[in-house]
C-alpha cells in the first residue's frame, strides 16, 4: 500500500500515542471526519492499524490491545458469528466459554437457551449469563486478570480438569495462515489447551481481523477444532487444509 502524507502522519501519531480518534484527527488535519474514516479503513485493510469504535489503535504483535478497544473491533461481525455458533448449541448442553470479546458475544446469544451448564474463566461471561435463569454457571477459579476479567493460572487448569464438556467455545488473539491459533499470555494458552482437551467438540469463534494480527504463543491448530465460525471466506489454501482436517467452516 502506498501511503499518503496524511496517512503516514496518522501512523506516526498512533505510534506515539497508541490510539487515534476520528474527531481529533479531523481537527488536526482540517479535513472531514469522512475523510479520516476512509484513511483509517485503508490503514486497517493494509494491516497497519486496528479499527476500534471512534478511531483506531496501533497494530501490535507482542502485546494485545486494550479490552474495551477490542470490544469495538468488528462488533457487527462478532454478533453474526456468535448467533451462528449459538444456533448450533442445543438446549441441555454443557459447555465452556473462555476469555474474549467473541465468546462474550456468544454468551449473549445463549440467553434464551434452556437447561444449560456453562463453565467459564471469564467473569464477563458469568455476569452476562446471570440473566438466563435456565443456565447453571460455574466459574473456574484462578488469578483474576483485571484488564479483561479473565481467570488464569494453575488453579484454573486444575478446576477445568474436573469436567468433560459437550462443547468448548474458544477465541484467540491471532490466527496464522497455516492454521495456528495464537495468543499473548502463556498462562492463558495453558488454560485454552486444557479446555480443548476436556471437550467433546471445540468451536472457535474469530473474525477475519485475527488473520491480520500476530501473537507469540501457540494454542493449537485448527486441526484440533471441530468448527470455525468466522465472517469472511478463508484463503483457498487454508480452506483446503480445514477440509482435509475435517474442520467445518461456518460463515456468520
Amino acid at each position: 500500500m502506498s501511503l499518503s502524507f496524511r496517512q503516514s502522519d496518522i501512523l506516526e501519531i498512533a505510534r506515539v500515542e497508541g490510539r487515534v480518534t476520528v474527531e481529533d484527527l479531523a481537527e488536526r488535519f482540517g479535513v472531514t471526519v469522512q475523510t479520516i474514516r476512509r484513511d483509517l479503513t485503508e490503514l486497517s485493510e493494509a494491516g497497519r492499524l486496528d479499527r476500534v469504535h471512534g478511531g483506531a489503535v496501533l497494530h501490535s504483535g507482542v502485546s494485545n490491545i486494550g479490552y474495551e478497544d477490542r470490544r469495538g473491533l468488528n462488533e457487527e461481525a462478532k454478533v453474526r458469528i456468535a448467533r451462528k455458533c449459538a444456533a448450533d448449541i442445543p438446549d441441555g448442553a454443557s459447555l465452556f466459554l473462555n476469555i474474549g470479546t467473541s465468546t462474550e458475544a456468544v454468551a449473549r446469544e445463549l440467553l434464551s437457551h434452556k437447561n444449560l451448564m456453562v463453565v467459564t474463566n471469564n467473569m464477563n461471561v458469568a455476569n452476562i449469563l446471570v440473566s438466563n435463569p435456565e443456565c447453571q454457571i460455574v466459574v473456574a477459579g484462578g488469578v483474576l486478570r483485571r484488564s479483561d476479567g479473565g481467570l488464569i493460572g494453575n488453579l484454573t487448569v486444575s478446576m477445568i480438569e474436573r469436567f468433560k464438556f459437550d462443547y468448548a467455545i474458544i477465541g484467540c488473539s491471532a490466527l496464522d495462515l497455516d492454521g495456528d491459533l495464537l495468543d499473548f499470555d502463556f498462562q492463558e494458552v495453558n488454560v485454552s489447551q486444557t479446555i480443548i482437551g476436556r471437550a467433546r467438540q471445540t468451536f472457535l469463534v474469530a473474525d477475519h481481523s485475527k488473520f491480520q494480527r500476530t501473537a507469540p504463543a501457540r494454542i493449537a491448530s485448527l486441526s484440533s477444532v471441530d468448527a470455525f465460525y468466522t465472517d469472511l471466506p478463508l484463503p483457498a489454501d487454508l480452506a483446503q487444509r480445514c477440509a482435509d482436517w475435517g474442520t467445518r467452516v461456518e460463515l456468520g
